[in-house]
């Protein structure tokens, strides 16, 4: 089939590359390139996070642990599996997405930094998405895939000359679909230059103003934020300035640690991921905080209700 994908975030570019594989002809249309996504500011550790239905988004993060954790042993990817621990200032229970994950182990108490009771430690991938956009990019001209860049108003401005359409439009679904459940959770992060981190932190005890340590190659993301409906990217210096508090007390190196940007993104969320056809639609937005987790499980999906 001759298929528009709109959308060259992480879901829409998952979702191009499957499809291609698949034999079909791609065009992905978008407002931006890949590095001015949302996609491109994400922390990206794999972490199913602000996304629903258990069932499904357990599901589809399991398959997109297995082709990251495959993806890892090529470097260009941009994708490392790296081990860290989630710490709760209040005993928890096991994440209901466990049996997407290699096994967990909880943390001893010996083992928990002063003012928590309760961890885990587990090894996930954690991708340095600029990098892997690049290699995504690369990987969908490889296949045919080609892009145009453009501003669409309504959906069936993307139907001319097609026989389908793959809406992956984020946030932009709130118009395009006119999807009123949509919402923006606001995320803020400090990129600083790597000095030695290899595991990573998170702390979700105030979930409006999370606290997470993710390092990448050459940088670790601190973060972050989570502000449900705020839909403001201008960066906020009193928010850099607690980012960095919260992660230099978590972890004391940083004081010393040279930043080099500051990132805000706004993460589409929506009560449950709507991942289904609609005509000559088929609709895959609303991932939250789990794109990059999601976006190749999903894409499997997409793939498979073209068949």
């Amino acid at each position: 089939m001759r298929i528009r994908v709109i959308g060259a975030g992480i879901v829409g570019s998952a979702c191009a590359l499957r499809c291609a594989q698949a034999g079909h002809e791609i065009e992905i249309v978008a407002e931006a390139t890949t590095d001015l996504t949302t996609s491109a500011i994400a922390a990206a550790l794999w972490y199913p996070y602000r996304a629903l239905p258990e069932v499904a988004v357990t599901r589809w993060a399991g398959i997109g642990y297995a082709v990251l954790a495959d993806l890892a042993a090529e470097a260009a990817s941009g994708v490392d599996l790296r081990t860290g621990r989630q710490l709760f200032r209040v005993p928890t229970p096991d994440p209901w997405w466990i049996d997407a994950a290699p096994p967990l182990n909880r943390l001893a108490a010996d083992a928990l930094p002063d003012g928590y009771v309760d961890g885990l430690e587990l090894t996930v991938p954690v991708v340095d998405m600029p990098v892997h956009l690049r290699w995504l990019t690369d990987q969908l001209r490889r296949s045919d895939v080609t892009f145009t860049f453009a501003h669409l108003d309504t959906l069936e401005q993307a139907t001319p000359g097609v026989d389908l359409v793959i809406n992956c439009s984020g946030l932009g679904a709130r118009a395009l679909a006119r999807d009123d459940s949509l919402y923006p959770v606001r995320g803020q992060v400090v990129l600083v230059r790597q000095l030695g981190v290899r595991q990573w932190l998170l702390d979700e005890s105030d979930p409006s103003n999370l606290t997470y340590i993710v390092p990448r190659r050459d940088t670790v993301v601190l973060g972050g934020t989570a502000l449900e409906g705020d839909a403001d990217e201008r960066v906020r210096a009193e928010t850099a300035a607690d980012i960095l508090q919260r992660a230099i007390s978590l972890m004391p190196a940083l004081a010393g640690a040279e930043v080099l940007a500051h990132r805000v993104g706004l993460r589409p969320a929506r009560p449950s991921v709507r991942l289904e056809r609609e005509g000559d639609v088929v609709h895959c937005y609303g991932h939250g905080g789990a794109g990059v987790t999601l976006a190749y499980g999903c894409a499997q999906d997409v793939a498979d209700l073209l068949a």
